[in-house]
């Protein structure tokens, strides 16, 4: 099991829909929830794309520096530039971080967002491109000559001179709830990703994708993107998902929903149907809760609860094949502490959490009464 977190690069906040309690985001404050998730044992961390965010690349250049373990799943988007160049940007920093790249495939789901780049597909021809650029960029990427001649995409004697670290190229990861995304994940790419929709329909979209997948003779591996709010008593936690709407109006829900209206996205078209833009039924499934979609698009789930529950959702998820799981949560410095505090020493995950140094006075808390060392719990 692997557990990621979040890079909010477009902006953080102790509550939605409001700048009330906002807080500002810059390199510093990235580099501050970088670390933490380098330091608290995170796997990696995802940096969202698009018009509201700071540009994922030059997050991800500027933040490896200061991180030692941390990999950085960062977008790149078919249509909006070119495969080749996008290949040797994706080695260059391979090569750079050590090894440390991921890759995000992101089609666009905004259509007015996708015209403002200059692209002007409709949702059927955006997955005729990405498959285009994923066949050019993956042969790239690995080192081979390309020539392709494509319905949208032509490439002559295409190729890069410094390959990438990992081989045959940084692992591709995908998410999409379409037919269209679903056939694309099985012939081309590494891991499917799923926003955190309950259980029963996780599991239909992972049995759709394995097959679609071994029709190439190909496997999968899966991932899900979800929020959370844990604190010590369940009672705190859904005070504290509470607290995170507070400020939420019906205008203000009306206003967002409206706006998610003109994606073309049915991933973003599931976030909707969970909650159907009312505040009363927002526990989705156990512990789920679709409260951050009412006003957030994209991932609109939070699992909610006490460690022991939160642990045990992720379990249900893992139980499907779930192997990665990619947690946000507000703000997101104080709650990565939480999850790798309070969760992490229940779950069986792949990276442990770093071992502290031989002052134990700092790490672990203060000598009481200058001669009992509190005693630190394993994870």
């Amino acid at each position: 099991m692997k557990l990621f977190w979040f890079l909010p690069t477009h902006g953080d906040s102790r509550y939605l829909g409001t700048s009330h309690g906002a807080r500002s985001v810059d390199h510093g404050y990235l580099k501050q929830v970088a670390q933490a998730a380098d330091r608290l044992g995170y796997e990696g961390v995802l940096i969202p794309t698009g018009r509201s965010c700071e540009d994922s690349w030059v997050v991800a250049s500027s933040l490896m520096p200061f991180t030692e373990r941390l990999k950085f799943l960062v977008a790149i988007r078919p249509g909006i530039i070119s495969p080749t160049v996008s290949a040797r940007q994706a080695a260059t920093l391979d090569r750079f971080s050590n090894g440390r790249l991921l890759i995000n495939v992101v089609t666009g789901g905004d259509p007015d967002e996708q015209q403002g780049d200059g692209s002007f597909l409709t949702h059927a021809e955006r997955y005729e491109v990405t498959d285009e650029f994923l066949r050019i960029w993956r042969g790239v990427a690995a080192g081979d000559t390309v020539t392709f001649s494509g319905k949208h995409l032509k490439v002559v004697n295409a190729k890069t001179l410094y390959p990438p670290l990992q081989t045959p190229h940084p692992p591709l990861w995908f998410g999409g709830s379409s037919d269209e995304a679903i056939a694309l994940a099985g012939e081309q790419v590494d891991v499917y990703l799923t926003w955190g929709e309950p259980p029963a329909a996780v599991a239909e979209k992972i049995a759709k994708a394995r097959a679609a997948a071994a029709k190439h003779g190909r496997r999968l591996r899966f991932g899900i993107r979800l929020h959370v709010i844990v604190r010590e008593t369940t009672e705190a936690a859904w005070k504290a998902a509470d607290e995170l709407i507070s400020y939420v109006t019906d205008d203000t829900i009306a206003a967002a929903q409206k706006a998610f209206s003109r994606f073309d996205s049915v991933g973003q078209s599931r976030m909707a149907a969970l909650h159907g833009g009312r505040r009363d039924k927002l526990e989705v499934s156990p512990n789920l809760w679709a409260g951050v979609g009412l006003v957030r698009g994209g991932a609109g789930t939070a699992l909610v609860g006490n460690p022991q529950e939160v642990a045990d959702r992720i379990k249900e998820y893992a139980a499907l094949g779930i192997e990665t799981f990619i947690f946000s949560g507000y703000p997101h410095l104080e709650e990565s502490y939480r999850l790798a505090e309070l969760v992490f020493p229940l779950l069986p995950l792949e990276q442990a959490r770093p071992a502290g140094n031989a002052n134990l006075t700092g790490p672990f808390g203060e000598v009481i009464a200058n001669d009992i060392v509190p005693v630190r719990s394993a994870s």
